[in-house]
Formats: structure tokens, C-alpha cells, sequence
């Protein structure tokens, strides 16, 4: 009779000669040859012997299961490679997991180095399914692990997989890069906490030397990364710290199984966060560091700042208080920190804190720890101690906690967007400087309203004196009658807003403050131009920067138009309609507006390679949307644009769109829905054909123009583009040839390539084609054009004939598109094309 355990052993033996089986663990009796595999039961990760790159030396690793490429994620003999395949993987006699040549097992190249207390011949390795290699005691269970694979990573930060320390021993588990593509030996990158004094922090170092620095944790992540792609609020990841009497570690896991991510210390010493797209079976990065010279450790130096977005001194400046160490020197192009101001003193002497805000808090090797005290104490603390050079807050979000600078502030960078604030230790004349400040910000209203009666009781003098006179006035004159009779006509801009409150927003400027602003119309200030005139950047004397619309003498928009732009945006308030900060009629005609650096539209989708991905184009022409249905609807009078383009989009510096130039635009009572005119204004390829035909112009007029917007946003061309090889006079119709065809997604931008949502492109195309047709009957309102943006499903009606188009091809009545919206992605898009022939 064959004992138990034979027959056990029979067993296995049989189900693993067995097709299509495999198993996930070894046993002393069961070791993994070169050339045999373990897989995960869940089927994500694989474990085998390879060859790196262009090497021949073998190695033992993990990877991911049935990828179209062998992405390695951990190597157990990374600096111990094997020269050939007679390697094995197995338990030894003495419990340890070694790596060897088959014929030489007694002699192992890699072993777990296990401390063992006990006869450990029942030992068993195991791949999991978040790929981390574990060594059991006696069975498969959390209480009887020996050695983790995790605790030794490579170049691979995996979710669950921590990065840090213990306090009392030193052992840290930290990530380093490989050697280069064809060897996966320790390089000199590395991914690691490091506990300086009381403050734990995170570093790329360059072999023992911080590359760059990450900053300690501020409750949230860590302070020198704001936007960490941890994607909490889409429920894909969640980041954890530790910080106790034991250790200090950082790890993330996963809540949607079906999110594949990794984060990667590269060879190059570029550390970066992985997502991987099934659809296009390719790794996008969320996150790349360093990324730019501001993120190298102390680029610019002690008692700096760094702004990637600063020209000037490759990014860097000093904080308040102190000065370049070379201004005015020599030292051209080169920038190597900042010194106390001369004659300045920080002991005793009347000195006090200045805030600097939304920056990477500096390095923290010289800082202390205060976690029992809340800010102001932290303030008084700091300020006692003549050593003490900056503090601020360690958490966000919380009232306890601070941290204390003492000596050099090193490796500070600002941020466009998050980051935190710091109290930096500056002189009594620093002081005095923001006393000054706040001094003239309490003045300056008091004295432009001073100014500004002294100027109203000018006018109102002026006035009344060109009225006396008004009967003596020669027809060389009408121009400056026309202007008095405008001022009266619109004074109530000035005086109320649209709920009918006294406003200072809108302000009439002379003349003189105008060519001061941009430096007598500067070429160098030009910003556009076009049938309206010339726009100029400008800049006051209290340093805001802002648009000046000078019209000119040939000018489209008359003073008809000038009046209605005044009135209209005065009283209309919306995040995406652009800002009226006032006029001057002064000789000229000019408008002043809020300065949105980013410019107009068309600069970013017209013209070239495209700027703007997917999701900043949806993000825009929702904001476009919103303003419009906030004109239609939502304001207190309905208005009609007329002149809705790419060119009058502005895009402010976070990218949101602000609606601009209401010169043509015609303000209808709460009951009128449309009105007829015989002058047609606007821009031909955006104008409805009632309106461009007819002169009849609605809210749909402003449908159509929105749609031919959308299907420019798509496709990156202008609905004035010319198709050689097509028979189409226009965008629009070459939307529509593709739409009949059953191949929409050909007019995408190619510069997007695969990077979008193809349901929600589809989506968009469908609903521009709503907009655009021919009937203005049919056209949706703007409100239900924001509806189906916004909606996964197929919008509800199908598209008819497009206005302006070669009807060449015939038109065969209206097409039904419909696509599956189940999957998330564009392999889960199918479409289906049904074409009513007409009698």
C-alpha cells in the first residue's frame, strides 16, 4: 500500500503534467525550472526566469501575466545573474528560497536569507495577485509568513507595496533602478523616505546625494507633490502613511481591480507613475519627476524660489528679504542662491514674519517638528529664537502642527496651483514695506473716489458748458455732440448693475491712463486685430494687467455696437463671459477688459499640432455652453450674441473659456423669442441661414454658431477649411459625408490620436450636427445641447441636412447613429448607420 503522502505526491504530479494547468507555488518537492512558469491565481502577474534587453544572462523575475510585452516589476538575483538556463527556483533543505544551477544546488547564487528557528522543510513560495513573492511556513495563510518580496523591491513601486523605514533599526525598503534596459542590477537612482531628525521626507536620490526632493507629508501627500496622481476621487487609489514609534512608510492600494498602475524609478533617474490603457495596450504617465529644472534639488539655491514658468535667472528669485548673492556682477547666467539684504538685521531689531504662499515647503534637514502647537504659538516660538529663519504649518487642513526652519531655506518651488505657506524671518524695513502696502490699499480706493468726484463734477461742468453752447456747434463738430449724447444715454452703466445696485466696476478712463497702460499703443503691446480694430495688452499703475479694444476709424461696430458692449456686459455676471472693466470715449472708442492671458481659442485648435487634449476640449465647450445658456436663459434679459466663434473664446490661465464681443449682440424682452433685421452682422460660416439669408436671427441663430464651434473643437480645422479630395464646400459638409459613411471618427483631431473617449467624441459629433441643421425648428435649445454633452446615452434625435452644404451626393434623408455606451472605452464603441431613403 502506497503511503498518504505518495499518493498525495501522485497526485500533484499528475495534475501538473496535466494541459492548460498551472500553479502558483513551489515546495521543496516542486521547484521552478528555467523555462517553467508560476502564475497568480487571479491571473495578473507571472513568475519565470528572462533575459533583460539584448542580454543573455538569466534572471528570476515577476511580471505582468498576459501583456502584449514583458513588463518586469521585480527581480529576485538582480545583481547575482545567472550565465546560462540550467537555472531552478526552489526550497532548500534548509528552508531558505534560492535561486541555482540545477546542477549545483547546494551552492545557491540568490536565498531569501531567512533567520529560521526550526525545521523548515515544509517551506513554501508563493506568487499573489498584487505580485508579491511570499515564503509560508507549513501553509498558505498571513500568520505564517517568512519573507516577502515586497520587502525588497527593485525598480517597481506596486500598489501595496510600502516605501520606508524602521526607526529603531535603520532597514529601509526603498526603490532603485536598474543599471540600464539590459541589466536589472542595483543603479544609482533611487526612491526613498529618509528620516531627517524628526521629519521624515521623500527623495529621488543620484547614488548618495538627493536629486530631488519631495518634501515631508502634510497629511494629504507629500508637500512637494500637490498633484500626485492618487486619484482618490475617482475611487481608483488611495495613499497611506505610517508614522509611529516603529516606522515611517507610504504605500497605496487599489479600490477598482480593473485599474492597472505602477510607479517606475527609470535608469535615467526619472521616476514615473504609470496607468495603463487596455484600449491602446499602452502605459500614460499621471506623473513625471523631475520634471523640469525647478524640481532638481536646490536648483536655485539657499533663501530662493523656483518658477518653471519665470524666464528670468533660469526660474529663480529670492525670498522677501533677501538678495542675489551676485546682483549686478558678473555672474551672467549663473544663479547660485540669495544673502540677507545688506545692513539688515533678523535679531531683536523690529523683525517679524512676511508669507509666502503656494510653494513646496523647503527641506526639511534642519527643521524641527512642533506637534502640539498651533500657528500663532508656532509664530511666537519661531520669533523668540533669533536662529529660527522661517515656520509653517506641517498639515493641511488642521489647526495643530507646525514646523520650525533653522539656518539655510533650500529647494523651494512655486506652484501655479496648491502647494502650502511658510512665515519667512525678514527686517524692520521689510516690515515697513508691507505697513506701506496695506497703507496704500486703504488709500488708493479713498483717493480714486476723491479723484473720481473731482472728475464726475469736471464732466458734469464740461457738460453743462457744451450745452450753452450747443446751438453755435458747426456740422465739423457732430462727433463731439455724438459723444455727449452717448455719455448720457449710458450713464446708467456707471451707476447700477443688473439687479439694480450701485456698481464701481465698470469706470470711465481718460485717455491719457489708457496710452500710459500700453505705452502709447505700443506695437510691442499688440495682442490682435480685425474688422473692430486693434487689441493692446495693458498694464496700471496698481498692477493688474488688462485688454484695450481700440476701435477703428473704419470699424465694423459703430457706436451703436460700442453703447450696446458697454451695457451688456456691464450687467451680465458669469464665470465664462468675459469682463468689462471699463471705457473711454475720450477722442476714440475704447474698451477695457480683464486680461486673460491665454488669448482666443482659435490660437490653440487652428493651425497645427493642437495643444489641447481631449478632456481640456470638453472642459471648454462645456464652460462655452454654460455662458450660452446663461445668456438664452438664466440672465434677466434674454440675449442674442450673433457673433459666436473661436476667435471671440477666451481662455483665462486655468483654461476656462470666457465668452467676449457683444457688439452685435440684441437683447430680447422675457416673451420674445426672435426678431428680424436688415442688417447682418456677424461672420459668415458661423451665421444660421435664416439669418445670413433672411435677416431672421433666435436663440437657434446662436445654436448653429455653437455647433459649427463644437465640430471645429473636434476636428482642429476651420469651418472654412478646404477638402481636395472632397466635394464639400466646408467643415460642415465634411462632417456630414463621414456621418452618411458611417466614419465620424475621421474628422478627429490627429493630434489627439487615441488619448480620447470615443462615445463621448461620437457623443459631441452627433449633437455639433443637431446644431447645425438646416431647419431652425429643429435645432435643440442650448440647454438641451449641454444635456446630451453631458449624457452617456445616444442623444435621442437623429441629425437632418446641415445648412450649407454641396448636395452633391445627394441627400437621402435623416441618418440614425447609434453606439454602444457600455464600455468605458473606444474598444466598447460600436456604431450603426440607418439611412431613410427619401420618395
Amino acid at each position: 500500500m502506497l503511503s498518504a503522502k505518495t499518493q498525495l505526491l501522485s497526485l500533484l504530479v499528475f495534475l501538473l503534467t496535466q494541459p492548460c494547468f498551472s500553479i502558483d507555488f513551489i515546495t521543496p518537492n516542486q521547484p521552478l525550472k528555467d523555462g517553467d512558469f508560476l502564475i497568480s491565481q487571479a491571473k495578473t502577474f507571472q513568475l519565470g526566469f528572462f533575459s533583460p534587453g539584448n542580454s543573455t544572462k538569466r534572471y528570476v523575475g515577476v511580471w505582468y501575466y498576459n501583456f502584449p510585452q514583458k513588463y518586469v516589476v521585480w527581480v529576485a538575483n538582480r545583481d547575482n545573474p545567472l550565465s546560462n538556463t540550467s537555472g531552478v527556483l526552489t526550497i532548500a533543505e534548509s528552508g531558505q528560497l534560492v535561486v541555482a544551477y540545477s546542477e549545483a544546488p547546494e551552492a545557491p547564487i540568490w536565498s531569501t536569507n531567512i533567520s529560521l528557528s526550526r525545521d523548515n522543510y515544509n517551506n513554501s513560495a508563493r506568487i499573489l495577485d498584487n505580485g508579491n513573492l511570499v515564503v509560508f511556513r507549513d501553509l498558505y495563510s498571513d500568520k505564517n509568513v517568512l519573507w516577502e518580496g515586497f520587502d525588497h523591491p527593485t525598480n517597481t513601486y506596486l500598489p501595496e507595496m510600502k516605501v520606508g523605514l524602521r526607526k529603531k533599526t535603520g532597514e529601509a525598503w526603498f526603490i532603485s533602478s536598474w543599471k540600464s534596459p539590459d541589466d536589472p542590477g542595483t543603479g544609482q537612482y533611487s526612491y526613498r523616505i529618509v528620516l531627517n531628525g524628526t521629519v521624515p521626507q521623500l527623495y529621488i536620490y543620484d547614488g548618495s546625494k538627493p536629486y530631488m526632493g519631495m518634501g515631508p507629508w502634510n497629511g494629504i501627500t507629500f508637500s512637494g507633490l500637490p498633484a500626485y496622481g492618487v486619484d482618490v476621487a475617482d475611487q481608483l487609489s488611495q495613499l497611506f502613511y505610517i508614522d509611529d514609534e516603529n516606522e515611517v512608510s507610504n504605500y497605496y492600494t487599489i479600490t477598482n481591480s480593473s485599474y492597472v498602475t505602477r510607479s517606475v524609478m527609470d535608469y535615467t533617474g526619472v521616476a514615473q507613475r504609470l496607468d495603463w490603457n487596455p484600449q491602446s495596450e499602452t502605459w500614460k504617465a499621471s506623473w513625471t519627476g523631475p520634471d523640469g529644472q525647478c524640481e532638481k534639488y536646490g536648483h536655485c539655491g539657499a533663501f530662493s524660489t523656483c518658477n518653471s514658468f519665470r524666464i528670468a535667472n533660469q526660474g529663480c528669485d529670492c525670498l522677501p528679504g533677501y538678495t542675489d548673492k551676485f546682483e549686478g556682477g558678473t555672474t551672467a547666467n549663473s544663479f547660485v542662491g540669495c544673502v540677507l539684504k545688506p545692513g539688515a538685521s533678523l535679531c531683536r531689531s523690529g523683525e517679524g514674519f512676511r508669507k509666502v504662499s503656494g510653494i513646496k515647503v523647503p527641506d526639511a534637514f534642519n527643521a524641527e517638528l512642533q506637534s502640539d502647537l498651533d500657528i500663532k504659538a508656532c509664530h511666537n516660538l519661531c520669533l523668540k529664537n533669533c536662529s529660527c529663519t522661517a515656520y509653517g504649518a506641517s498639515r493641511l487642513n488642521s489647526d495643530k502642527g507646525c514646523l520650525t526652519w533653522y539656518g539655510e531655506l533650500i529647494d523651494i518651488r512655486e506652484f501655479s496651483d496648491g502647494g502650502q505657506d511658510i512665515y519667512v524671518r525678514v527686517d524692520h524695513d521689510e516690515l515697513a514695506k508691507d505697513s506701506k502696502k496695506k497703507i496704500l490699499k486703504v488709500l488708493l480706493p479713498v483717493l480714486f473716489i476723491i479723484v473720481l468726484i473731482l472728475v464726475i463734477t469736471c464732466w458734469v461742468l464740461r457738460r453743462k458748458k457744451r450745452e450753452r453752447s450747443k446751438r453755435n456747434l458747426t456740422m465739423s463738430n457732430g462727433s463731439e455732440r455724438d459723444d455727449i449724447a452717448f455719455m448720457e444715454r449710458f450713464s446708467d452703466v456707471r451707476s447700477s448693475n443688473e439687479s439694480g445696485t450701485t456698481s464701481a466696476e465698470v469706470h470711465c478712463f481718460s485717455l491719457s491712463t489708457i496710452i500710459a497702460a500700453t505705452d502709447n499703443f505700443s506695437f510691442a503691446n499688440k495682442l490682435g486685430e480685425g474688422g473692430f480694430g486693434t487689441v493692446y495688452k495693458g498694464h496700471m499703475r496698481g498692477g493688474q494687467d488688462i485688454a484695450v479694444k481700440r476701435l477703428s476709424i473704419t470699424s465694423k461696430q459703430g457706436l451703436e455696437e460700442f453703447r450696446n458692449e458697454i451695457i451688456l456686459i456691464a450687467k451680465l455676471q458669469h464665470r465664462n463671459l468675459v469682463r468689462l472693466l471699463g471705457y473711454c470715449i475720450q477722442q476714440e472708442n475704447i474698451l477695457i477688459y480683464e486680461y486673460l492671458p491665454n488669448r482666443g481659442l482659435d490660437r490653440f485648435i487652428f493651425g497645427g499640432k493642437s495643444l489641447l487634449d481631449w478632456r481640456t476640449r470638453f472642459n471648454i465647450t462645456m464652460g462655452i455652453a454654460r455662458g450660452m445658456i446663461y445668456l438664452h436663459h438664466d440672465s434677466r434679459l434674454r440675449i442674442i450674441h450673433r457673433d459666436l466663434k473661436a476667435s471671440n473664446v477666451l481662455l483665462d490661465a486655468s483654461m476656462n473659456p470666457k465668452i467676449s464681443d457683444f457688439g452685435m449682440a440684441r437683447i430680447f424682452g422675457n416673451d420674445q423669442n426672435e426678431d428680424t433685421t436688415n442688417r447682418v452682422v456677424g461672420t459668415y460660416g458661423y451665421m444660421s441661414p435664416e439669418y445670413a439669408m433672411e435677416g431672421h436671427f433666435s436663440i437657434k441663430s446662436d445654436v448653429f454658431s455653437f455647433g459649427v464651434l463644437l465640430l471645429e473643437i473636434i476636428s482642429g480645422r476651420r469651418n472654412s477649411s478646404t477638402f481636395d479630395d472632397e466635394k464639400t464646400v466646408n467643415l460642415v459638409g465634411h462632417v456630414w459625408d463621414r456621418w452618411l459613411e458611417g466614419k465620424p471618427l475621421e474628422i478627429v483631431d490627429p493630434s489627439l490620436e487615441e488619448s480620447y473617449d470615443v462615445n463621448e467624441v461620437l457623443r459631441c459629433i452627433h449633437t455639433g450636427l443637431l446644431c447645425v441643421q438646416e431647419s431652425a425648428a429643429v435645432r435643440p435649445t442650448m440647454s438641451e445641447v449641454a444635456s446630451m454633452l453631458c449624457n452617456e446615452k445616444t442623444p435621442p434625435a437623429a441629425p437632418e441636412q446641415p445648412a450649407f452644404i454641396l448636395k452633391g451626393k445627394g441627400y437621402l434623408g435623416p441618418v440614425k447613429f447609434s453606439y454602444n455606451t457600455e464600455s468605458g472605452g473606444s474598444s466598447g464603441a460600436q456604431m450603426t448607420v440607418s439611412i431613410v431613403n427619401g420618395r
